[in-house]
């Protein structure tokens, strides 16, 4: 089902592209997605904070740093929908991870705390306050799923179960060990059993060349072959040529400002 109108404790639920720009990165995200994009900021405000949709429903979000320290290069951030931002940081950090940025109510309508995972990963939790994550997901045009890309999967199997309660399943696909996250539901019975369920992730081992350790974004496309001729005539890159991969065509492609992101294109 594509359309959401909120998540579980635990599941991704919402993405973030921070630029120094933000306002200069709304048309290459419009004309490659056909997003539509609203600034929540108030005019004159330093920051901004773009709300982007398909059909009237919110997809994703381009901000600004501001107040969070910004980070090194422009980046897709994975939000996953927490009961408590700040009892996530204190958690995390239990954990061996690191607080980037201490919770704060962020203009996008969620209490968010940006965070690490030990390798160094960043993600954030966010706690919904007037939003409640993407309204659309898995379809053209909109964000399908987040893999993290690691030195460490072992420690991040670790890690990510002790702060979300995730489950893993590990699997090869063609030499490469590929493990996927769950979430942890229930079935009936007396007591109820715990049984993994909705996948929320994936992660694969990090390999010199390849891309560097942090959570990538994924969005479906209708065709992974135009979107990688589109993107450089919205002035972005294409970072891997579209290939086939796992059930679809992918190509790994790069905004104005150096934000990678893939896109995805489903072979039936």
């Amino acid at each position: 089902m594509s359309e959401r109108d909120g998540y579980e404790p635990g599941v991704p639920c919402w993405v973030v592209a921070v630029h120094p720009d933000t306002e200069a990165a709304v048309p290459f995200y419009e004309g490659l997605f056909g997003w539509e994009a609203e600034n929540l900021m108030p005019a004159g405000h330093p920051g901004k904070y773009f709300v982007c949709r398909m059909r009237g429903r919110d997809v994703a979000a381009l901000a600004s740093p501001h107040p969070a320290p910004p980070p090194p290069s422009a980046i897709w951030a994975t939000n996953v929908w927490v009961d408590s931002a700040d009892a996530t940081a204190a958690k995390v950090i239990e954990e061996g991870g690191a607080v980037i940025g201490e919770p704060f109510d962020s203009p996008g309508g969620g209490r968010v705390a940006i965070l690490a995972d030990p390798a160094g990963a960043a993600f954030c939790a966010w706690e919904p306050l007037e939003r409640r994550g993407a309204q659309l997901v898995n379809e053209p045009g909109a964000w399908a799923m987040s893999q993290l890309v690691t030195g460490d999967t072992e420690g991040a199997k670790a890690f990510y179960g002790a702060v979300f309660g995730w489950t893993t399943e590990t699997f090869d696909a063609g030499g490469s060990k590929v493990t996927l996250w769950r979430v942890p539901g229930y079935v009936g019975g007396e007591p109820q059993q715990p049984v993994s369920r909705e996948v929320v992730g994936a992660m694969v081992p990090a390999n010199g060349g390849g891309p560097p350790v942090a959570w990538h974004v994924d969005f479906w496309i209708d065709d992974a072959e135009e979107a990688s001729h589109k993107a450089p005539v919205l002035g972005g890159s294409v970072v891997q040529a579209p290939h086939d991969i796992a059930g679809f065509r992918r190509a790994v492609l790069a905004d104005p400002q150096g934000a990678v992101f893939s896109v995805s294109q489903l072979m039936v």
